[in-house]
């Protein structure tokens, strides 16, 4: 997969509407999401990933997670070498979110509207997906399909 091929998986409203959701649970689904670090702080600069590490008390973790997907600054590193992104903004995190789902084997699901296998197999990626086992906080499966449904994704 290509980052044009990624580009073009984002005109397709369930892809959309899925990103949205997941947005729901790594708490960032206002605007200002894009530019959040996890924990609540946020970044300007969206040259690059912020690759800030800020411990979690609650998990007894450190992260580096930011944006609107919450993505590690070691996986966006892996990202940015395949795919060849210029920055962090907006759009780069979408296709990248994208890149992720599609390395679950996700991303044709989504697209077909099985929302539920969809997020069975992302839950490995996104903790706050239910059915995750990654030890955190998880939103319930009806808010994550509120949260699709209302920004336009349909059901198979």
């Amino acid at each position: 997969m290509t980052r044009a091929d990624l580009q073009e998986a984002l005109k397709n409203a369930n892809v959309m509407a899925f990103l949205r959701a997941i947005r729901l649970g790594e708490g960032t689904a206002d605007e200002a999401g894009y530019y959040r670090v996890v924990g609540g702080g946020t970044f300007t600069d969206d040259r690059w990933h912020p690759n800030v590490r800020v411990f979690i008390k609650r998990y007894n973790v450190h992260s580096s997670a930011a944006g609107a997907y919450q993505i590690i600054n070691r996986t966006w590193q892996s990202l940015k070498r395949l795919y060849g992104f210029p920055d962090f903004s907006p759009a780069c995190q979408d296709e990248a979110a994208v890149a992720l789902i599609r390395g679950r084997r996700a991303l044709n699901d989504v697209i077909a509207g099985r929302f539920h296998e969809a997020v069975a197999k992302c839950s490995k990626e996104w903790a706050s997906l239910p059915g995750s086992t990654a030890g955190q906080r998880t939103e319930t499966i009806e808010a994550v399909r509120q949260a699709y449904m209302d920004a336009g994704g349909t059901l198979a």
